[in-house]
């Protein structure tokens, strides 16, 4: 029986299935896939634009803009479902990412390099909007911060092989970038194909929508999500580029930062999961926030009073760690939701999580060029908006007490 006639097996009752056939192995393991194509892709990104293909600042700013055009149109996601299921559409997205991260190497050209960025950022996207939405119907609520926590582990090993590898090869065996770029996306490849062959189809308790959801009551869960991609984006774009335009940083170093990251979040993202699940959404989402203002003000002050190396690299690491804690912000929507939304409404989160990456880097790009600390001040301002809204998060959200100001009876509850 081949995988399109197997009858699906309910997620939540598949204690049955050997461990390495279960659900959350299955999110394991692509969770590994996809992070071994995105670590190489990001890992050589910056290096390869700048030496291969001549980007400045601005021109990388479009290109991470053009990057994350599909997130912003991950409500796609909702059509894509009327014809496949979550679980095969998170197949076919990796096998788009891996197969365009392969080819990255052979178009070093603005336009070609947009092209490449184009289709492999839209399996990226669209996988983020599947993997999102099985999760939160996958696994059992009492038990999802620990188990994103070990999923978070489980992509920080993917990369630390990967940048370990591209360091090496780098360094010592002096590959090129076309076989560094085909590897890590041939390997993604061959990940997605295993997936589809090894694991039975999955199920989740409810049948979910296949129409647009937008609900006045998940307010407070799409501001959120506004203001992390805003932020995120600003990091993912300027920060690494910092490191290779101030400080010189060449491919080995900028990938043995990444390595001590992911070493990190290895270490630290099971714990992270733990203390997640013992502290609540409000408290561990407003750690994360009032880290992330410190540390974006800090940028700042390296352009400003022109601080070490040193200190902006340990900002670099910190910045991950902090990052950890956002599984918060997947587990209160997965307490708000009723069922049935979960996979429209990651749909929706994703899009409005890429507005702002969307218009962010192109128009901070040019600011970049005057004022690289303004940059880093706004995405501080934006840290500080997140807080405040994380401090309307309800101690316990549930459905119909998704922020402090109401209740499902109408009354305010802190």
């Amino acid at each position: 029986m081949n995988y399109m006639q197997q009858s699906a097996i309910p997620a939540l009752d598949a204690g049955h299935l050997a461990k390495w056939r279960r659900p959350f192995a299955l999110l394991i393991l692509m969770s590994f896939g996809m992070q071994v194509a995105f670590a190489t892709w990001s890992a050589l990104l910056n290096n390869f634009v700048h030496n291969r293909a001549g980007f400045d600042g601005s021109d990388l700013g479009w290109l991470q803009s053009i990057r994350e055009v599909p997130g912003f149109f991950a409500v796609g996601v909702i059509v894509v479902l009327w014809v496949m299921r979550e679980q095969t559409l998170a197949y076919v997205s990796l096998l788009l990412l891996g197969a365009f991260v392969a080819v990255t190497a052979w178009f070093p050209s603005f336009s070609g390099l947009l092209l490449t960025t184009f289709f492999s950022s839209l399996g990226f996207h669209y996988y983020e909007t599947a993997k999102m939405s099985l999760e939160l119907q996958w696994l059992p609520k009492e038990r999802a911060p620990q188990m994103l926590g070990y999923m978070l582990a489980a992509g920080s090993a993917a990369s630390l092989l990967a940048y370990c590898g591209i360091m090496v090869a780098w360094k010592f065996w002096h590959w090129d970038y076309n076989t560094l770029y085909m590897i890590g996306g041939g390997g993604t490849v061959l990940i997605a194909l295993y997936c589809f062959a090894a694991f039975p189809r999955f199920k989740g308790p409810v049948s979910q929508g296949t129409k647009m959801v937008l609900r006045r009551r998940y307010w407070l869960y799409y501001t959120l999500q506004f203001f992390a991609g805003a932020r995120r984006q600003i990091f993912l774009v300027f920060a690494a580029f910092m490191m290779i335009e101030r400080f010189g940083f060449e491919v080995h170093e900028v990938t043995a930062l990444f390595l001590i990251n992911y070493i990190a979040n290895m270490i630290f993202g099971p714990i992270m999961g733990h203390l997640v699940g013992r502290l609540g959404e409000r408290l561990a989402l407003g750690i994360e926030y009032l880290g992330l203002v410190i540390i974006f003000a800090a940028y700042g002050g390296i352009y400003i009073f022109d601080w070490p190396v040193w200190m902006a690299a340990g900002l670099y690491v910190a910045d991950h760690l902090f990052f950890a804690l956002s599984i918060a912000l997947k587990t209160y929507f997965q307490k708000i939701a009723a069922p049935e939304d979960i996979a429209p409404t990651a749909a929706v989160a994703f899009t409005i999580n890429h507005i702002g990456a969307v218009v962010l880097p192109a128009l901070l790009g040019y600011v970049w060029l005057i004022s690289p600390a303004s940059v880093f001040g706004v995405a501080a301002f934006i840290a500080l908006l997140s807080l405040a809204l994380a401090l309307c998060i309800p101690r316990t959200p549930d459905i119909g007490f998704e922020t402090i100001f109401k209740t499902s009876s109408g009354k305010k509850m802190v």
